[in-house]
């Protein structure tokens, strides 16, 4: 039977409670069963309050559940003799807001900071840390200024190498582009589909943002107040673009688009997810009614 979680990370029935026996009892997450396996790219949706967060901190051992099993390997990350530590070092969580995360004086010391409280020596520490700036497409040039000198995007990128100077199995990112530009944003995201695409790392990539995991993901989890709303491949979550929109989640403008014209008369394939796909089919329709 355990064989079955091998090389991956599980929920089964899980639910959390927030404030328990007090006047400000909540429930954030309500019977949550998934699974994840290494080297898949997710993207994990859902309105603001909907729990996303507190889902991924409870994969990463940060909170635990109120009641079900967080399994990592097919053991129960909450038992007595499971090192939380190393779960932490395997699945490496970057947060919303990176100052939460960079706290040393220059940028080479903050990433250095995970390899050496996982027991590396200075110098495997310094490589790896080097390595995880490069990968993240941090300059050298940076390596010396303090972390909290650099622009908003690249703060986000000394985060992401702090976690994979540590060697993460699974990545997850909680909301990596909030409050960056358009360019800043799309700088990012490129990033990180480029680890995915070259170490074959999970990723599971929070974001409100429909049009950001359209993109790039190749399975998405939704969440609406607490639930699990849809698991499934992006065409599959998309069509149903009318539920989302109850959600408060908008799904990609080309979803609508395409939508329209199909109401329209237009021979159009309303699952293209991507604006290239979406003009491809668009193409296509306008040569079959010429």
């Amino acid at each position: 039977m355990e064989n079955q979680y091998k090389m991956s990370l599980k929920l089964e029935q899980i639910n959390y409670i927030y404030g328990t026996h007090t006047a400000y009892e909540m429930q954030a997450l309500t019977d949550i069963s998934l699974e994840i396996h290494k080297g898949e790219f997710i993207g994990v949706i859902g309105h603001t309050g909907s729990g996303k967060s507190t889902l991924m901190q409870l994969l990463n051992g940060l909170e635990k559940p109120s009641s079900g099993r967080v399994l990592f390997e097919g053991k129960d990350i909450w038992a007595e003799d499971f090192d939380r530590k190393m779960l932490r070092s395997k699945v490496g969580l970057v947060f919303q807001y990176p100052e939460h995360q960079l706290f040393e004086t220059d940028v080479l010391s903050d990433v250095c900071f995970g390899p050496r409280n996982l027991g590396c020596s200075l110098e495997e520490a310094r490589e790896r840390a080097k390595k995880a700036l490069a990968m993240t497409g941090i300059d050298e040039k940076y390596f010396a200024d303090s972390p909290f000198d650099l622009s908003g995007g690249q703060k986000r990128r000394v985060a992401i190498a702090g976690v994979l100077a540590m060697q993460p199995d699974y990545l997850i990112l909680d909301e990596p582009t909030a409050g960056l530009d358009p360019k800043g944003r799309d700088e990012i995201l490129e990033q990180i589909a480029k680890l995915h695409r070259e170490n074959g790392i999970a990723v599971l990539l929070v974001s409100h943002s429909m049009e950001d995991v359209a993109n790039y993901v190749d399975r998405i989890i939704a969440l609406n107040q607490g639930r699990l709303m849809y698991d499934d491949v992006p065409k599959a979550v998309f069509a149903h673009y009318r539920e989302l929109a109850e959600a408060g989640l908008a799904a990609p403008n080309v979803t609508h688009i395409l939508h329209s014209l199909r109401e329209r008369g237009f021979d159009v394939d309303t699952e293209a997810v991507t604006v290239e796909d979406a003009r491809d089919t668009i193409l296509k329709a306008m040569e079959k009614s010429v």
